[in-house]
């Protein structure tokens, strides 16, 4: 039996996709409703509305929902609990630390934004600001510099990793939702260094903008002292682990493929190096640190708390898998196929449109990832967007999961919780924030998909 949908017009199923993703938006931003239900409500009224037969919704829904789990929800797990014990035994405070040594503070702008980049690789950008406020505000009365500087470059630094550099949760998830789950080291090498170019952006952003905009911030030079140097902090070796042995790992599973490395040893290789295992493996390299640093009693609350955190994320980025899966069955992919000509042109930006579009209007970066990468679809399907548009290697994958994040930044206001952890700790006001956070996203996004669009042209 032929579907309905594919008697409806091309023209009207762009209408009917468009409607509901301006619904979607509008009842996240508007109306007030979770992202997961409002995902999944509108996956179900749009697979209603292009004619999807009734008997075959539920397990389209099933589909898209289940793959997320069986792809790449431990993974989000794994990394989030990561990324609460370095914050909860010190070990973040001890990289800053580290980088501080050996920048020193004759570049407070450079080392406070290095400072956020790797620590907002395991950790979320919102408790990342908050972790390392204290050393900002240390910097800032020790070399004597602008404090909306450091502020910007400290943001700046926590939000590319944030966006970009698995394993915190809106890459990971993203890269899975593409088909990258096997591929995840060269999205870390290719998001770290990606963001080496708005990294560069933000610095002279944040010199300019520093002499425009004064904090209202009061330095209290015993309590950031006191924040700063905390005792018994744990080693940098053993800080650093947790982070770099899952990357190096993968890096062996990589190598031994690509070298042909066989028998026992390139087995175990590739095994050690998928997501899932080194992960793990990372999440055992991290936790001596709890009982060096005496919270081996908290490991219980540290998952709890860690579960609770990646549950929303797992679920949402569940949900748009399902809406892509709609998206899918509706035969909007067909559409797309038809003007591959037309829409090629388009090429990188219209994943970064999507999610940029996204980002702005409901606030959440790992909301605007999922749900753009859910749409885009797998590239190693025929029946994905990423197929109609022509992506169908892995590097057009991860060149995709960066417009995404590009998109993702762009811009941080009002609606976004990230803004007001940087207003707020920053001592800024919130019109002072228009012309700090947000115009620096909107600088960070439109200079990384300039970046991509090039590279694009050559690979």
């Amino acid at each position: 039996m032929k579907k309905r949908a594919t008697m409806i017009s091309g023209t009207k199923l762009v209408i009917i996709f468009i409607i509901a993703i301006v619904l979607m938006i509008y009842s996240i931003s508007k109306w007030k409703v979770h992202p997961f239900l409002a995902i999944m409500g509108i996956s179900l009224i749009l697979a209603i509305a292009v004619g999807i037969p009734l008997d075959t919704i539920p397990n389209t829904i099933g589909k898209g929902f289940s793959s997320i789990f069986a792809s790449i929800g431990i993974v989000i797990i794994l990394g989030t609990i990561i990324g609460l014990i370095l914050e909860k035994t010190g070990a973040a405070i001890t990289l800053a630390d580290a980088i501080i040594r050996v920048i020193g503070t004759r570049f407070p702008q450079l080392a406070i934004m290095l400072i956020g980049w790797i620590v907002s690789i395991p950790v979320f950008c919102d408790s990342g600001f908050i972790i390392v406020n204290p050393i900002r505000k240390w910097l800032s009365r020790k070399s004597n510099f602008s404090s909306v500087s450091l502020t910007v470059a400290l943001s700046a630094g926590l939000y590319l990793s944030h966006v970009f550099i698995p394993p915190t949760p809106g890459p990971i998830a993203a890269a899975g939702m593409l088909g990258l789950e096997n591929h995840l080291l060269w999205v870390i090498l290719f998001g770290a260094g990606i963001s080496i170019i708005p990294l560069t952006a933000a610095y002279f952003f944040s010199t300019y903008i520093g002499t425009k905009v004064k904090s209202e911030e009061e330095l209290d030079i015993e309590e950031v002292s006191d924040a700063y140097k905390q005792e018994n902090l744990p080693s940098t070796f053993a800080s650093i682990t947790p982070i770099v042995l899952p990357i190096i790992l993968m890096a062996g599973g990589s190598v031994s493929v690509f070298a042909g490395i066989g028998g026992f040893a390139g087995e175990l290789l590739v095994f050690l190096g998928k997501p899932i295992i080194a992960l793990a493996a990372g999440l055992l390299s991290a936790m001596p640190l709890l009982f060096t640093q005496k919270k081996a009693s908290q490991l219980y609350d540290i998952t709890q708390e860690s579960l609770k955190t990646a549950g929303p994320i797992i679920f949402i980025t569940a949900a748009g898998s399902v809406l892509g899966q709609i998206i899918t069955e509706a035969g909007f992919v067909q559409y797309i196929q038809q003007h591959a000509g037309t829409l090629s042109g388009i090429g990188i930006f219209f994943p970064f449109v999507i999610a940029a579009i996204l980002k702005t209007s409901q606030g959440s970066s790992t909301v605007a990832m999922t749900t753009t990468a859910g749409i885009m679809g797998m590239y190693s399907s025929s029946e994905s967007l990423m197929f109609a548009l022509g992506m169908t290697a892995p590097i057009d994958a991860i060149l995709v999961v960066m417009a995404i994040g590009a998109g993702a930044m762009t811009v941080s206001h009002a609606n976004d919780s990230y803004f007001w952890v940087v207003t707020n700790f920053g001592g800024l006001s919130p019109q002072n924030g228009y012309r700090t956070q947000t115009l620096l996203t909107l600088i960070l996004g439109l200079t990384t998909i300039t970046a991509l669009f090039l590279i694009s042209l050559f690979v």
